[in-house]
């Protein structure tokens, strides 16, 4: 029975994690509607968000190697190689430059908000801030490529990104939104969304995986968490796959439906 529940929370997180739906928001309602402790083990929150990482890191994995060559390739490299990599350090300077509002918001404010706003009220309302945002966006198809793609454009997502701190804000989704609204191709838009993804996931598990080591129960939840693990990232890796293709054919707004319904859902049920 307890190798089910942290099955059922894997499944949980591997589909609302790339979906523009928030998987904290989902988390926080189930747990509430449950009346549950399950979904109070931060390690195995920890171990099952490591499996979305995978998941995407897979999908991604030839971006991720040419930003890092190119990265390196133009710091170090000499002057005839240099141009060779300025698009991808251009590009991977655009990642960096949208990570920070995230890195220094969540460094001073994020534990405060969490223990502030972290109630169903909250999370519904935050759905209904989603629906209306995924709403808004679902005509535009814009022009912009990933070399086409500014300063000024990362400092924007980068901002947009840092509200996804509030319970129940998608960070996919607003990353999305923001980058349809700077006239972003909807193929452009959703690799710099998940692109994006990486920073941040990084600087978490490094931190989170100290205090998983430090545990000394870990012997006794191995086989549900490897269970959880496994949910997570399989069902991470489909969960992406559907969202490209909605994305590609311009029906991200369909989220905005589902987001509608649990935020209307969530505020009658908690009022």
């Amino acid at each position: 029975m307890e190798i089910i529940k942290y099955m059922i929370l894997g499944i949980i997180q591997g589909i609302t994690e790339p979906l523009p739906i928030s998987s904290s928001g989902h988390l926080l309602l189930f747990k509430n509607l449950f009346n549950t402790n399950m979904f109070n083990d931060l390690n195995f929150e920890i171990v099952v968000n490591f499996a979305s990482f995978l998941a995407i890191l897979y999908i991604f994995r030839k971006d991720i190697v040419n930003l890092i060559k190119g990265f390196f390739g133009y710091i170090f490299g000499k002057d005839e190689k240099k141009k060779k990599y300025k698009s991808a350090f251009k590009y991977a300077m655009l990642i960096i430059i949208s990570t920070i509002p995230t890195g220094i918001i969540g460094l001073l404010f994020k534990d405060k908000i969490e223990n502030l706003l972290s109630t169903p009220k909250i999370v519904g309302l935050a759905f209904l801030i989603t629906a209306l945002a995924l709403f808004v966006i679902k005509n535009i198809k814009g022009s912009k490529e990933d070399k086409d793609i500014t300063y000024k454009d990362a400092i924007y997502i980068g901002l947009l990104q840092a509200v996804a701190i509030f319970p129940g804000i998608s960070r996919s989704g607003t990353v999305l939104v923001g980058c349809l609204l700077r006239d972003f191709k909807r193929t452009t838009a959703l690799k710099y969304t998940f692109i994006l993804y990486f920073p941040v996931s990084i600087a978490t598990f490094g931190l989170g995986a100290i205090d998983i080591i430090k545990d000394n129960q870990l012997g006794s939840v191995l086989i549900p968490y490897m269970a959880g693990f496994l949910c997570s990232l399989v069902v991470t890796y489909f969960a992406y796959l559907w969202l490209s293709k909605l994305v590609k054919d311009g029906k991200l707004w369909k989220f905005s439906i589902y987001c509608l319904i649990l935020g209307i859902f969530t505020l009658i049920y908690f009022r």
